[in-house]
Order: structure tokens, then sequence, then C-alpha cells
């Protein structure tokens, strides 16, 4: 009986233990590789610096179930195991008015930290010492410390460092981890010079050292596809002894390179110091499209950049991809996501949202941080431009792929389906056949490749008439795999021109005649700042006056004619410019006209017509020179055509 009982009880015990806690996160869609060898106490992180701000402007966050929670524990229970927060020093103007972007003072990070403590998770200390956002374009000083001399910037910042620290060990938060910067690709708390760079940080380092010994300490880059920048860097934290545990990175996979060189650059690191390694900040988006009436740093096209769908399962293959390459890293310790819970804070309109970010300082900028910085927040603040990498839907809604950073310890294998399809795009000359393919790409959940069948909503009669309209573009929707699919149709006038565009990824058959000493100057792969495709001719000089070249092109006249050359520059930072378009027609200038360079995303187009004989050797080119300012002269350009007129 006694033993009845006790087998009873046991039962009992374990059924109310069970009634109490989570229950195991699955998923029947959601496909992830596992990661072999994956350490127990990899560091899974994610910044949740905006959380306080958006639930004040109205932000409820949900469960995967769909009821209201408390998102700190959605993500504990997710297997997120630590809070990245970031701090601010001063982010107030004169009246005591927050500069926005999620007001995030000593005092914030310290009410983060005690509820990231109560649901079970660590906390990630990111001083940016600085009044706003800090990063590799800008480490503005703290307006407080604005007249300092560098050892009086080093004493104050021990100060604030030890005091924000024991601020936030008050609250209960559990500090593991803390940032003596961020992105400090070569200047820090306004400072350029590595002498005063390192004392600051050792005085970081030194007051964490003290009020939170048991934390490790990191220092932070970005633009890891740079390798031989990270060896400066971690030679210079070398040679001035700066005390730190971690050397952290930014990887975003749209702008930083291959993880294949990401996890070869933080193993050397990890290999000649003796440090460990982590991604600091990562993020990727499970949709192109914006949710906040505020833009986005990334949407539609950029996806074919870092190749992963903008889906919910690309976002979590592309975050389990980043997860292996640290773990298989030498002394890789974890990744931390960037701002997963930064979602919009209204559903209705611009006006609406943008009351709330003026309110509550829940996007990105107010308009009353010009006054710290009138360069950027000044003139572009407003709302959240991560919106769409976030792991919540708008509504608070947790997506699938937030289940990544526990299923990724064993795998998840559900049946592999098509995630996304890609959209084709075609080009056809005035006249010629439109034929439209009979399979386009299919990316798979599991992220492999398939060609599956199409189905085009188009008559032969319409192809027709699109063949006899003359130049123009179309589009044409589709179905391929029980997706959605479109074609783009583009119809021109032929291009004489080889590797006009440079989409083959290379110069040639293009010329250069460089009579400077430009520090880039090549072939670049990058849509956001290309006018067509992925690729354009990159030039920049770090400093005035070096940038002086051409590029030239040669073809034999086919047919005698008219001819048009068309070619555009954009770029920045450029003075006493002399940039122009030319024809050669047998060696002497047949045509030439201006180009301007302006600011980013401003493309200037030049249009030449010239005519020659049959057989005649026909040049187009471009030529640059020009000085620079600031940090020197950048351009792109991109979209060179020759077309026969007739």
């Amino acid at each position: 009986m006694r033993k009845l009982a006790l087998a009873l009880a046991v039962l009992l015990l374990a059924a109310l233990l069970s009634g109490c806690g989570a229950k195991q996160i699955t998923s029947d869609t959601l496909y992830v590789h596992k990661v072999d060898g994956l350490p127990e106490d990899f560091i899974f992180g994610m910044d949740a610096s905006s959380v306080p701000s958006l639930e004040a402007s109205g932000v409820v966050y949900r469960d995967f179930s769909g009821k209201e929670a408390d998102v700190f524990a959605v993500l504990a229970r997710a297997g997120i195991t630590h809070i990245r927060v970031r701090v601010w020093n001063d982010p107030y103007d004169s009246s005591g008015n927050s500069y926005g972007g999620g007001n995030c003072d000593a005092a914030l990070a310290a009410e983060i930290g005690r509820r990231a403590q109560a649901a079970g998770l660590k906390l990630i200390v990111d001083f940016h010492y600085s009044d706003f956002w800090a990063d590799p374009s800008k480490q503005m000083v703290p307006k407080a410390w604005a007249e300092l001399e560098p050892e009086e910037k080093a004493a104050k910042l021990y100060a604030y460092t030890a005091e924000s620290l024991e601020t936030i060990l008050a609250a209960g938060g559990e500090v593991a981890m803390v940032q003596i910067g961020n992105e400090t690709n070569g200047s820090l708390c306004g400072e350029t010079g590595w002498t005063a760079i390192a004392e600051l940080m050792q005085a970081g380092s030194r007051a964490v050292r003290e009020v939170c010994p048991g934390a490790l300490v990191a220092v932070h880059f970005t633009s890891p596809e740079k390798a031989e920048s990270y060896r400066d860097y971690a030679s210079k934290l070398a040679y001035y002894g700066v005390d730190y545990d971690v050397f952290g990175s930014s990887y975003y996979p749209y702008w930083h390179g291959t993880l294949e060189n990401l996890r070869a650059v933080l193993s050397e690191i990890a290999r000649s110091y003796g440090k460990r390694v982590m991604v600091l900040e990562t993020s990727y988006a499970y949709t192109p499209e914006d949710t906040d009436f505020s833009g986005n740093t990334v949407g539609a096209g950029d996806e074919r950049i870092a190749g992963y769908p903008f889906t919910p399962q690309g976002q979590a293959n592309a975050v389990r991809d980043v997860i292996a390459a640290v773990a298989e890293a030498e002394g890789g310790l974890g990744v931390c996501y960037w701002e997963g819970t930064w979602i919009s804070v209204g559903q209705s309109s611009f006006a609406e949202n943008e009351a709330l970010w003026e309110q509550y300082g829940s996007g990105w900028a107010k308009q009353c941080a010009g006054s710290y910085d009138p360069e950027d927040a000044g003139k572009y603040y407003g709302g959240c431009a991560v919106d769409n990498q976030a792991f919540f839907l708008s509504n608070g809604t947790p997506l699938e792929s937030l289940k990544v950073f526990t299923l990724v310890r064993e795998g998840n294998s559900p049946a592999v389906t098509t995630d996304s399809v890609l959209d084709a795009a075609l080009q056809f000359g005035v006249g010629e056949e439109i034929v439209l393919p009979g399979t386009v790409e299919a990316v798979m959940t599991d992220n492999s490749r398939q060609d599956v069948p199409v189905s085009w909503e188009v008559s032969a009669e319409e192809l027709a008439a699109m063949q006899r309209a003359g130049a123009a573009v179309y589009t044409v929707s589709g179905t391929a795999g029980g997706k959605p699919v479109s074609a783009t149709v583009e119809i021109v006038d032929a291009n004489l021109l080889t590797n006009g565009d440079f989409e083959t990824g290379v110069l040639e058959p293009w010329r250069l005649i460089n009579r400077g000493t430009a520090d880039e100057l090549f072939v670049e792969q990058k849509a956001t700042d290309s006018l067509d495709g992925s690729w354009h001719m990159h030039f920049w000089s770090s400093t005035q006056n070096r940038v002086d070249f051409a590029i030239e092109q040669e073809l034999a006249a086919s047919l005698g004619g008219e001819y048009r050359f068309t070619v555009s520059v954009m770029g920045g930072d450029c003075v006493d410019q002399e940039l122009r378009a030319y024809v050669l027609v047998d060696g002497q200038e047949a045509a030439s006209a201006p180009l301007t360079i302006s600011s980013y995303g401003n493309w200037d187009t030049a249009e030449l017509r010239f005519s020659c004989r049959e057989g005649q050797q026909i040049t187009v080119g471009v030529a640059v020179k020009t000085g620079g300012k600031g940090s020197g002269a950048w351009g792109k350009i991109d979209a060179a055509a020759l077309n026969f007129l007739g």
C-alpha cells in the first residue's frame, strides 16, 4: 500500500511539473538543418532595445498560439539565451525631449535587464559612448564630453560605465557581456587616433572588470569582408594592450561578403590573439514589404545578393547558416540578432505612426534628434527601417522562423516544399520573337534549388502584340510550384556593347586607362548601388585629387547610319569634377557630353548621338577626373548601351 501511494505521489508530482513547464518547441513546416557540434553554452542573443518604447506606443506581443504574452518570455521559450541592449549617454535635447530610437539610456537598460532576468535571460550591454546612434559612419562624442581631452574623456567614460552597470545590476539584470563601443571601425566617442581609442576602451574595460567581474568584455567592428581591416583592428588592440575577451563582428548577408570569409577572418583572429569571437549583429528579412509606412533598409531584389528568399523560411535558413559559420570558427561563442522585436507601432497610416514615433520615441529618430545629429537624424528622422527583418508580424505574433534558435540543435525535417519562386527577367530586341521559359527556378524549404514548371497567363496574340509594339517593358504573371511568379519582359533596342551593364562580374572587354591612384577601382556587386542588375564599375579614393581614369570599349560598325550611346553615373563627395561620356570614330571624337556626380542614388545619364559608316571603328568611353572632399571621392558607372537607330 505504501509503495502504491509513493508511486501515485511520484506520478502526481510529474504531472504537476509537466503542467507547469512550457511545451517543447516543434514545427510542422519550418525546415532547419542541424548544426553539428553546437556547444551547449553557445549564445543565442536578441537585441530588444526598442521594446519598452514600442509597448508604450501600443504594440502587443503574442506567443505562438496568438495569445498576448511577455515578449521576453516568448524569446526565452524560442531558444534565446541573451538580450542585447544599447546604452546612450544622454539621448535627450536641452528641453528633455528624447531623441527616439527606443530612448536607450542606462535607466531603460536596467528595466530591460530586470525583465530579461525574470524570463531567465542574461544581458549583453552595448555601450555606444555617444548620445545617439554610433556606427562606422559616425562616432559622435556625448554632449557633456565635447570639450574634454582624451585623458579627461577616459576618466568620464570609466565613471559612466561603472555607474551605468551598477544601475543595471541594482535592478536585477544579470550582465554576461559588455561591449565597450559599437561598430568602432577606426573611431570612438569622437576620437579617431588609436592611442586615444585604446585609452577609452581600456577605461571602459577597467570599469567592467571592477563592477561586473564575471562578465566578458567585447569589442565590436563591422565589414568583415574587408579582412585586412579586421587584421589591423586586432593588431592595434594587441599593440595598445586593450583588455578584452571577445572580438565581435556585425554580419549582414546583403553587405558583408560570404560566410566562408566570415568564418576564416574570425578564426584567424581567435587563433592569433587567443580571443573568443562572435557575431554581435545580424538580421534577415522575412518579407520584401514595408509594414510601418516608413522605408526599409532592404527590399525587393536584395535577396538575390544574399541568396535566401525574403520569407520566414528564408530568414530561418539565413540565420541558421550564420550560426553554423560562427560555431565552426575557432573560438566561436555565439550569434546575436539585431532588433528582431522592432515591429510597426500602428497598422493604419504614416500619420498615425508618426505621431506615436514622436510621442514615445519608437521610431529610429525623432525630429528633435537633429539638434545632436543634424546630418542624419535631422534630415531622415522617422520610423523603423528594419520592421521587415523582425521575428514578429506587425500584429505581434511570432513568426515560425523564430523557432530556429531551438530547432538548430537537433534539426527539423518536415516534407520539403516550394518556399519561393524566382521571378524571371527577360530581354528581347525590337522585332525579336518573345519566348517565355517553360520552367523557373524555385527555392525549396531546405534552401535547395529546383526548376519547376510554370504556367504563364498570357496568350500568343498578346505576345505578338508586345513584339510589334517597339521598345517597352511588360510584366507577365504566372504560377509555378503553387506560388505566384512574374516575368519582366523588356523590349529594347539591341545593345551592341558587350558587358555594358558589367553583369559578368569582370571589366573585360572594357579597357581601363588609370592615370590616378584611386584606392578602389573595380567592378563591384551591390544591387542597391546599381542602376541595372547588381554589378557596376566602382571607384573610391580616401584622399583628395587621386581619381583620374577612363574606361573604353571598341567595336566595328556593322551597319552605316545613326547610333546612340548612353551611360549613367552617380556618387558623392566629388569636387572640381571633369566627367564626360565620349565617342570616337576611327580615333576622332564624334560626340561628347558632360556627366555630373551629385549624391547617392541620383543617377546622371549622358545620351550621345552620332553617325558612322559600315566598318568604321567605334570607341565609346567614360572619363572621370575629380577631387574629393571629406573622406574622398567615390562613384559608380552603370548601364552603358550602344544602339543602332537606323
